[in-house]
């Protein structure tokens, strides 16, 4: 990987991390623009980059890690679901991060979805904590995002939404759980990169492309983060939801017209 290639990845992480639209998809669809030959050491680099990203959460919201031990069960109750389907589907969900156009029909589909959001999950409840069975349902939702297009943030805030937390509560909870989630794929995908044969060699070559790649993820991250909510509050979903929606048509038609976006 360039510098380049390596800052533009990076960007893309930060920025879309968070928001509804699917970093995972957006990370693929650069690559196939950019044309990046994409081995080992690049797969690792687009999970371990968002190190960075959850590390802006736990820095702007650090208050709230010190809160109490049952802020942590709670979590851990919301990462279970993703944890146990996420090893036990790795392969699967590694050959579906190849297909280009399966993030374009889930970015079509996922964008026409978040169009009716509001209006489907509109009522708030009174008591705005966070039980233990709605951190598990919430995970159970988290778990829909394995599927490359579909956003973990979109859908962990829907499913906060669907437990009937305000969006601004859903979306915070969707935050706090990326920390665990994420920091799991990336230890994941870090170890499966160091028992490759040329794991080791490969990280040690790269680890300034992987600490470049952290700090501009961290950076982005933390304005996206206070955007995001800041918009959240007083526009919704629709905006990402015509967004998704565009970007999906676009790369249906170029891949139908036979446009070459694969990663190789």
């Amino acid at each position: 990987m360039t510098i380049l290639e390596t800052i533009v990845i990076a960007v893309v992480e930060g920025i879309t991390e968070f928001l509804p639209i699917s970093s995972t998809g957006h990370m693929i669809i650069t690559e196939a623009l950019l044309g990046m030959n994409i081995d080992e050491f690049t797969k690792a680099f687009t999970v371990n980059i968002q190190f960075g990203a959850i590390l802006s959460v736990v820095v702007l919201y650090w208050k709230r890690f010190l809160q109490s031990w049952t802020f942590y069960q709670k979590l851990f109750v919301a990462f279970l679901p993703a944890a146990v389907i996420g090893l036990l589907a790795s392969d699967f969900i590694d050959k579906l991060l190849e297909n280009v156009m399966v993030v374009a029909i889930t970015m079509f589909v996922g964008g026409v979805l978040l169009l009716f959001v509001d209006k489907w999950f509109n009522k708030e409840s009174p008591d705005q904590e966070v039980t233990y069975p709605k951190a598990l349902k919430i995970g159970f939702w988290q778990c829909i995002a394995m599927i490359p297009g579909v956003s973990r943030s979109a859908a962990s805030i829907i499913g906060g939404m669907q437990q009937k937390l305000s969006r601004t509560n859903a979306a915070e909870f969707s935050f706090f759980l990326a920390v665990p989630t994420m920091a799991a794929a990336s230890g994941y995908k870090l170890l499966k990169l160091i028992l490759h044969p040329d794991g080791v060699s490969m990280l040690k070559e790269n680890l300034m492309t992987l600490l470049i790649g952290n700090i501009v993820a961290f950076i982005v991250a933390m304005i996206a983060i206070k955007t995001f909510i800041t918009f959240l509050q007083k526009h919704g979903f629709k905006v990402f939801g015509w967004y998704r929606i565009v970007v999906g048509l676009i790369l249906i038609t170029l891949l139908l017209m036979g446009v070459d976006l694969k990663v190789v």
